[in-house]
């Protein structure tokens, strides 16, 4: 193992609450264990989980750190037992279920991929999270096919932005929401076929003028609350609804009738607590077919900000102005 610092700067949540919740701090570095590589943090991405956590309304799981960031890119620094598919010094972007605001962060080899070329470790950084998260819910779950149309909920952000280039990557129409005409016509830009302002225009009648009245095959939806009831609306008949949040709310009332005559799937998923296997399957995944199109130069995340990584509040507080188009990301020194 590689001599390694024995402390190191990470971000912490001494008290739950707003962007100035966050505050760096002096931690251990940590050792990686059976089946962990440990990387030294280049970048880490800023998520919406990161955020709820802050607020202390989204507690780790059992057994991972309560230092925010579940995406990190970097260099692997040290190798735990049975790890060995990764070399000391390889560039690596993970998964990771916490710890990833910090110069040092563990991860399985599982939940590990190269670096595909040609990729800096800023953008690398963009990636994990929400690949990871678009990948198992409109690819697996609702199982988007070439020539469906899918509709995105949110598509300046970091998922919405990621749905948009992998739904085109992979041969859909797609349209999206997004607030203002700034952010519909970036969206246009990035790709989407149709972007409708959620703030001036109604989603369900835009949808069904874009698609000849039939709507969408797949809806990745953000949102929740009001919108459970009109993503119900807006699909095609034997559509298939994917869950990934709640921004609006996780309650709604809502009538079930088009769900049946429409025989629609309303499917749900959260990725930060799902087993190691389920995450090490959609990380082979990503690596035989999204990589490729990394490699190749053809699919890049879109970036938005970068921020130091002491000044994570920062780059909190840009997100919850939801200002950003794209992904969010920490430079770690």
């Amino acid at each position: 193992m590689t001599a390694l610092p024995e402390t190191m700067t990470a971000i912490t949540i001494p008290v739950p609450g707003g962007p100035e919740a966050l505050v760096p701090g002096e931690r251990p570095v940590p050792r990686p264990g059976p089946g962990e590589i440990l990387v030294q943090v280049a970048a880490a991405g800023v998520n919406r989980p990161d955020v709820v956590q802050r607020r202390g309304l989204y507690p780790p799981p059992p057994g991972a750190s309560d230092i925010p960031g579940l995406e990190i890119a970097g260099t692997v620094v040290a190798l735990g037992e049975g790890a060995t598919r990764y070399m000391i010094g390889d560039r690596v972007c993970a998964l990771v279920t916490g710890g990833g605001y910090a110069q040092y962060c563990p991860t399985p080899e599982a939940t590990a991929l190269p670096v595909p070329e040609g990729l800096g470790l800023l953008e690398a950084a963009a990636i994990p999270e929400t690949f990871f998260t678009v990948w198992s819910n409109v690819f697996d779950r609702a199982r988007l096919a070439p020539g469906e149309t899918l509709l995105v909920h949110g598509g300046a952000g970091g998922i919405g932005t990621t749905a948009i280039l992998l739904g085109k990557a992979f041969g859909a129409r797609v349209l999206t929401t997004a607030g203002g005409p700034e952010k519909c016509a970036a969206c246009l830009t990035l790709g989407a076929d149709v972007a409708i302002d959620y703030k001036t225009q109604d989603f369900v009648a835009e949808v069904k003028a874009a698609t000849g009245g039939k709507g969408a095959d797949v809806i990745l939806d953000v949102i929740g609350g009001s919108y459970i009831q009109r993503n119900f609306e807006a699909a095609a008949t034997d559509g298939r609804i994917a869950q990934i949040a709640f921004q609006d709310g996780s309650k709604a009332q809502v009538d079930f009738m088009r769900l049946m005559l429409k025989r629609l799937t309303h499917t749900g998923a959260t990725l930060r607590s799902r087993p190691l296997k389920d995450k090490a399957a959609i990380a082979r995944a990503l690596e035989e077919k999204v990589w490729p199109f990394l490699a190749a130069g053809t699919l890049r995340p879109l970036m938005d900000r970068t921020f130091p990584l002491t000044d994570a509040a920062g780059a909190h507080a840009r997100m919850e102005a939801s200002a950003h188009m794209g992904k969010i990301v920490l430079e770690v020194a």
